[in-house]
Order: structure tokens, then sequence, then C-alpha cells
């Protein structure tokens, strides 16, 4: 088992249980176990969050989020699914195209093919560029030229097609079978010729740019807290059974319904305040899962950083005025 001790969701040190077993493999595709433990902050004695990796294989990520608000949490699942930078093709230019399909939507197509987006963070953003269009350090061209000669045949045209003038931004591929991403087909003396520039991009500016295909995130699923009001005709355990998550929640106990609040007794604690996360996180292709979450997370840490900064200077600014009167 590996432990990695945090500060806040930082991680700053990490030891391997067993020195004579191997390192943990996070590239497979078996089930894995990954725990960030909590540790103590040193100022206010609080307990920092825990995570746990219940799966990780090529496509998708399970893991536990607990001790930290139900805001957090949401925060991070908003990252995931639209502030992970990724590449994309932005900017298409056509050249020839004899197909039946429109050139808007042929453009369409190539801007939703997911490129490998591993190293997305050595590529600038346009506006962060000197350069007046596209560079090799802000973009990345892919070109893609197809024509059918063949009597009485169809001529897919795919991802495969698409050349990268940069080999660390390709066209996801599942292996050397798959058969890629279908663009248009064409028949005898039909072409497509064009130039695809990609760039890099967040989803908040467009759906293209998101590394998710989902992001599930659940809490509380024995409804303990009474955040779901169910609809029940006859039995609620039949109508809305558990889900999946329930087996590692912590079922209601003997005294369920026997809360005291003001003196009074109530059928549930409203007071109390989620802590334990769900969540499962499944990829387009285009990034590794873990490196989602690890992305979301430094993201997450840098909004953080910017508003406690921000609170800081205006704390300064302040301090340096004079007091208000009193009328």
């Amino acid at each position: 088992m590996l432990f990695l001790t945090t500060v806040g969701f930082e991680p700053t040190h990490v030891s391997i249980s067993d020195p004579e077993s191997d390192p943990l493999d996070l590239s497979g595709t078996s089930p894995v176990l990954l725990l960030i433990k909590p540790t103590m902050d040193t100022y206010t004695g609080a307990i920092k969050p825990e995570i746990k990796i219940d799966e990780l294989t090529s496509e998708r990520v399970k893991f536990i989020l607990t001790n930290t608000d139900l805001s957090m949490a949401n925060a991070l699942r908003r990252i995931m699914i639209s502030e992970v930078a990724t590449i994309a093709i932005d900017i298409v230019e056509f050249e020839l195209n004899t197909s039946v399909l429109a050139d808007e939507f042929i453009a369409h197509r190539l801007g939703l093919i997911p490129l490998d987006s591993t190293e997305a963070e050595k590529i600038k953003y346009s506006r962060e560029c000197s350069c007046q269009g596209a560079c090799k350090e802000c973009s990345v061209e892919l070109n893609l030229h197809v024509r059918c000669t063949e009597e009485d045949t169809t001529k897919d045209v795919t991802s495969r097609d698409l050349v990268s003038n940069d080999p660390r931004f390709t066209p996801i591929q599942d292996g050397p079978k798959d058969p890629g991403i279908l663009i248009a087909k064409l028949r005898k003396g039909q072409e497509i010729k064009v130039k695809c520039i990609a760039k890099k991009g967040v989803a908040k500016e467009h759906a293209k740019w998101s590394p998710c295909a989902a992001v599930a995130f659940e809490y509380d699923p024995f409804n303990k807290l009474r955040h779901v009001h169910y609809w029940i005709e006859e039995d609620e355990k039949k109508e809305w059974p558990a889900s999946k998550n329930a087996e590692k929640d912590f079922p209601p106990g003997e005294d369920e319904g026997k809360y005291i609040f003001n003196n009074k007794l109530t059928l549930f604690d409203f007071t109390a305040k989620p802590n334990r996360f769900y969540f499962e996180v499944e990829t387009i292709g285009s990034m590794k899962p873990e490196d989602i979450v690890m992305n979301a997370f430094k993201k997450l840490l840098e909004k953080i950083s910017s508003v406690q900064m921000g609170l800081t200077t205006n704390d300064i600014s302040i301090t340096g005025r004079d007091q208000p009167r009193e009328f």
C-alpha cells in the first residue's frame, strides 16, 4: 500500500509500506488501491483530506475523497470537466472538398477528434504567445489529404489519415487494429484536402477541449442527511435501492431517527455535513484518468492560492486607510 502524506491536497512525502515489494504500477488495468493519508494541520489542528483510489484502468478511475467540504468536492468535479487543458483542432483550412459533406460539417467533426494531450502543459495558450497567428510554441499542425480512386467502393476518411507535425500530439488510437474515428466517406473522384491547426484550451471555451467523457459524483448513498426526497409508493428500499457506493459507506446505526436538537427529538441530524464523496472519472482518451485528477487538483490549488493572495492584498490596503467615522 502506498501512502502520500499531504499538506492540503498537495503530496509532500511518499513512502511504501513494504520496501521489498515493487512500486505501485498506475498504468496497469487491474484494480489498485492508493491512499493519500490524512495529516493534522499544525496551525489549526484540522484533519487534512484523504483520497483512496479503488480502481484505476486506462479508461477510468474510481476514488473516495473524505475529510473535506461539499463545496471543495464539487469544485474538483467542475474543474475536471471544464478546466483541465487539452489540445484540440481549432482552425481548419480547406484546400479541396468534393465530398457530399459541407466544409462546416467536416470542420466540426475534426474539432471533436481527441488528440493525445499528455504533454499539453508544454504548449502555450494562443493568448499567451507573442506570435501573430500560430507557431510551434502554441499550436500543432495536422494535415489530411484523401482521394478515392477505386470503382464501386466507398473509402472511409478517418482520424488515422490525419498526419501531425508533432509526434507528441496525434489522434488517439486504441491499438494497431483501431480503424480510427470516421470523418467522411468518399466515392470515386471525390477528394478532401485540409490543413488543421490544433491549439490548447479548456472546456469552458468549447466542449471539444474536455478530457472527460463523464464524471460521476455521489455522497451519502443511504440518504442519512435527507438531501434527497424520495417519491415512495409502497417500499422505499425496493423502489430506491442503494447504489454500489453504499457498500463502502457507513449504514444507518441504531440511533437513526433518534437525534436531539434543542431538547427535541428529530428524525435526522440536519446539522450534519457530508464529508465522504465517491468519484468516477472516465476519460475520452486524450489524457490518462490519473492525470486528469492530478491536473484538476493543481488547478484547484491555484484557485485557492489566488483567493488567499487576493484577501491578503486587500487586508494590506484596508489597514492603511482611515477608520470610518461614526455619525
